[in-house]
């Protein structure tokens, strides 16, 4: 009779945001084509870690389970990435999850990604369009610009390049890669762009582009594969124009 295949888990776990935070091994039957989501579920549904102990449920987010959402972020192998897209079958035993450090743990996986949408509000990460009333359409995109617009449009929020980005940390408020995204976005947007100026200028405060060392590893864990440093590089000459026009007094483009 052929021995049963099972797959190990070393799961990096915290009862709270101000505990010790602790190793704990899980084992779970293999299942064919099984993600560490699919993991996960198991071992909520029989919390027996791997001494044959109870335990808690293990705590984390998910919620679209096809690689949209961003929320269910984690440290998978030391590599920050999402757990609903990562095989079993493609990852190394035993199988190491650990919440990004980047943002404040809750509980166990789950962490608290609070500074990156306060970073996306400082900036206005969106088209501000007041009132109830038909607009009618707005002004058309060129295809060209709206091709390279769609690439940007990609971002879940999902905090990867945030992680990845050794100058996003507790001891800096650098807002971090994702919002030189999108304020490259929503600048590119023919309604958005009416906002333009109060983007870059809030983004040349404390926290902001000069806090970007240009290690350009948030190019390379975007599991969107979304062109950031291009976006850093149009944002930071941008941002230059727009210190020439308000020290000159002039907000002509």
């Amino acid at each position: 009779m052929s021995e049963k295949k099972t797959v190990k888990f070393k799961i990096m776990r915290q009862d709270n945001t101000d505990s010790a935070p602790f190793e704990e091994e899980f084992e779970v039957d293999y299942r064919p084509n099984m993600n560490v989501i699919s993991a996960l579920m198991e071992i909520r549904k029989n919390p027996v870690n791997g001494k044959g102990q109870s335990t808690t449920p293990i705590a984390w987010d998910m919620n679209c389970l096809e690689e949209v959402c961003g929320a269910c972020s984690m440290v998978i192998n030391g590599k920050p990435r999402q757990a609903c897209s990562a095989l079993v079958d493609q990852l190394e035993q035993p199988i190491r999850l650990e919440p990004m450090r980047t943002f404040p743990v809750v509980r166990d996986l789950q962490v608290d990604r609070s500074r990156m949408f306060d970073s996306l509000k400082k900036v206005k990460a969106w088209i501000p369009i007041d009132g109830t009333y038909d607009l009618g359409p707005g002004p058309r995109m060129p295809e060209n610009k709206r091709q390279w617009a769609y690439e940007l449009s990609k971002c879940m929020t999902c905090g990867v390049c945030l992680e990845a980005c050794p100058n996003v940390n507790s001891k800096t408020n650098f807002m971090g890669p994702a919002v030189f995204n999108q304020v490259r976005l929503f600048n590119a947007h023919p309604t958005g762009a009416m906002n333009k100026a109060e983007r870059l200028n809030a983004f040349m405060d404390d926290g902001g582009m000069q806090g970007c060392g240009n290690s350009q590893n948030c190019v390379q864990a975007c599991p969107k594969g979304i062109p950031i440093t291009t976006s850093i590089a149009a944002i930071n000459r941008d941002a230059t124009m727009q210190a020439f026009r308000n020290f000159f007094g002039s907000d002509r483009d």
